[in-house]
């Protein structure tokens, strides 16, 4: 199999009407106009479809998008200092979505340009007589993939882009009308992904190319997702306003049983695909384009220009391809200080600098976990090995790496630490709480060690937080999606560039949990894979550990046996939404799982968090306003804007009281 780095490339999709929140991307060969001549041509399908994954960078990485995945669910909420990109869409009081504010902007100009390109594909490339279906296929699945992204954010959306229904559109149109829900998934993603399962290869025909396995996937979530909303147990209003009836005649538990037979079906046949042995594997750098990844958005640290960011530069968190998602949930860890002297006084060193490193990387202090999250999603912190896995617990001092040449320094209780060892530490339970000394405010009267408002415990070197004491300035990051570098060489690195690490989109694991929710939801299983049966195959995984990311070094055990023994013995809709959480903690699922299952505001309505300055350590019970039009993201004001249509068309284009 070959792997190609992936050019970016603009297709233009000459529509007004979807042009204000388009970025512009690098062009490899510039041009104001796609024909559809252009995609008769194999250079031409090839250059549509390298832009097809160039796509995903826009969009997956994106910090301000990464947000509205994520802030407002239960497992992030905003952080010290964010800005009214994150606040607005925690729903707690601090701001609200709007058409204005909402960040889901960024999926909207970036899908549709794509759909358009993707339909230029389709429509052409088999005219041509030299195209080989399993190439038409691909721009299939990226079409079927915006437009569920699109129908899952939005509600219904248009299939006719100024050409007519799922046609290439290559005169500018500012008009346009909303299909409903039920068009778009029977019109558009279904259709659309049981033929790129049809014609796609086994393995891809490039490293991270989609493949059958990946279809089936979002083939599978497609079915689940519709089936949901079929059902609407909680009564959610839908827009464009449509009854819940499949135009194909089938019912909720139809797509169910689809959804699972469709994932067991992906499992049994993976291809070169599969579970990675342990979740430290799954997450470490260095790995990413692993077995158990089916769909990434690519970067690279070997070229610059395949990255579609810098390597070595102080860069922007905008976006525009760039992978600066991890910086949001990354606290000012570069804070922390440690004293030259003895007694805890003296200039101040900061122990933990900023490093390129997994554990680190640059902080932007805008996301932070909730205590629920620390607390109960990960409830335990032992057998499981998805917690070290998930987030950087303990920092370390790496202060000679920026230049300071003590040979030691004192930390907490005024004790020596060295580099390497612990400045600061996560607790993982409430064990030691009792013994935990916390300053009134930075630091404590008369030292210059501290200055974060950790607390002490008798004898450790270490400052120290315990669970219910983390709060909005204070928290651990998350190391999962931390940066990956190999330049670094003895100093400090690139910490300020964005990542160059892929972002996971996709993962084999995935299936299992569709499949298992599908069986909650009434799907009749086959033997061997019940839900339980099937979140024991994750759950035996996550009780393997191959290294302690807490203690730095490696740690094997096997807990597989307890966990899948402390598995319920019926599953509900609830522990499928937790284990969900326990695998894919902060990569952007958050949000659309809660509101597939209806499940937002009784999951995320309230949560707890400590305040947002240095020694704040006192939980806080807080309380969001999550209304059924939160549902669906407001259509972005750029795009009304652009459209010339009546005042009174565009209200009605609008979602509901975003009017």
């Amino acid at each position: 199999m070959k792997h190609i780095q992936i050019k970016f490339v603009i297709v233009s999709a000459l529509l007004l009407l979807l042009s204000p929140g388009c970025k512009k991307i690098l062009d490899e060969e510039p041009r104001s106009i796609y024909t559809p001549e252009f995609f008769k041509t194999e250079k031409g399908v090839l250059g549509g479809i390298s832009s097809q994954y160039a796509h995903l960078r826009f969009i997956y990485g994106q910090p301000y998008y990464y947000n509205t995945l994520e802030t407002g669910t239960d497992e992030y909420t905003y952080a010290q200092s964010a800005d009214a990109n994150f606040r607005d869409m925690d729903l707690s009081g601090v701001g609200n979505i709007t058409a204005t504010s909402s960040r889901s902007d960024a999926l909207w100009g970036t899908a549709f340009s794509n759909i358009n390109t993707a339909s230029g594909i389709i429509e052409n490339a088999a005219s041509g007589g030299t195209i080989p279906a399993s190439l038409i296929a691909e721009a299939r699945f990226f079409r079927a993939f915006d437009y569920f992204l699109l129908v899952q954010t939005f509600g219904g959306v248009p299939l006719d882009l100024g050409a007519g229904e799922l046609k290439f559109n290559t005169t500018a149109s500012r008009t346009s009308v909303r299909n409903t829900v039920p068009e778009v998934y029977t019109k558009a993603i279904f259709p659309d992904l049981l033929q790129a399962i049809n014609d796609l290869p086994t393995t891809g025909r490039v490293t991270g190319g989609v493949t059958k396995t990946v279809a089936r996937l979002y083939l599978a979530k497609a079915y689940l997702t519709y089936g949901w909303w079929l059902q609407n147990p909680n009564s959610i209003p839908t827009y464009p306003e449509t009854a819940r009836t499949d135009p194909d005649g089938h019912d909720a538990q139809w797509y169910f049983q689809g959804a699972y037979n469709v994932a067991t079906q992906a499992i049994d046949s993976p291809g070169p695909f599969g579970l990675e042995n342990t979740f430290y594997d799954l997450h470490i750098g260095g790995n990413d384009r692993n077995k158990e990844m089916l769909l990434y958005a690519d970067h690279t640290q070997e070229s610059e220009f395949y990255n579609g960011a810098c390597l070595s530069c102080f860069d922007s968190e905008s976006g525009n391809g760039r992978n600066g998602a991890y910086w949001m949930v990354n606290w000012n860890y570069t804070v922390i200080r440690s004293a030259p002297n003895p007694d805890g006084t003296g200039s101040a060193v900061s122990s933990v600098q900023r490093e390129a490193v997994q554990a680190l990387g640059r902080p932007y202090t805008r996301m932070a976990p909730t205590i629920g999250a620390i607390k109960n999603t990960f409830a335990d912190k032992t057998l499981d090995a998805r917690y070290d896995g998930t987030f950087s617990t303990v920092y370390r001092g790496n202060w000679p790496k920026g230049g300071t040449t003590n040979a030691v320094l004192y930390n907490a209780n005024d004790l020596p630490v060295t580099p390497g060892q612990p400045i600061l530490s996560f607790l993982e339970d409430e064990t030691l709480t009792p013994s935990i000394v916390y300053p009134t405010g930075a630091s404590f009267p008369g030292k210059t060690s501290n200055n974060v408002g950790a607390g002490v415990i008798p004898g450790r070197a270490d400052f120290v937080i315990h669970p219910f004491g983390i709060s909005r300035i204070v928290y651990p990051s998350l190391w999962k999606l931390g940066v990956y570098r190999t330049d670094n060489g003895t100093g400090l690195g690139q910490p300020n560039a964005t990542s160059t690490r892929p972002f996971k989109i996709a993962k084999f694991s995935e299936l299992y949990f569709i499949a298992a929710e599908a069986v909650v939801k009434g799907a009749t299983p086959v033997a061997g894979k019940s839900a339980r049966e099937l979140i024991n195959v994750i759950r035996a995984r996550a009780g393997k550990w191959k290294f302690s990311n807490k203690n730095n070094a490696p740690f094997v055990a096997d807990n597989s046996a307890a966990m899948t023994a402390a598995t319920p013995a019926t599953i509900d809709i609830n522990y499928i939404l937790a284990e969900r959480s326990r695998e894919y903690f902060g990569e952007g699922h958050r949000w659309f799982d809660l509101v597939r299952t209806q499940k937002w505001n009784e999951l995320a309505g309230t949560y707890q968090i400590c305040g947002a300055a240095y020694g704040n350590h006192t939980p806080q019970t807080i309380t969001r306003t999550i209304q059924p039009f939160h549902y669906i993201r407001p259509i972005p004001q750029a795009q009304l804007d652009g459209m010339d249509m009546t005042p009174a068309e565009k209200a009605a284009y609008q979602n509901p009281s975003y009017q």
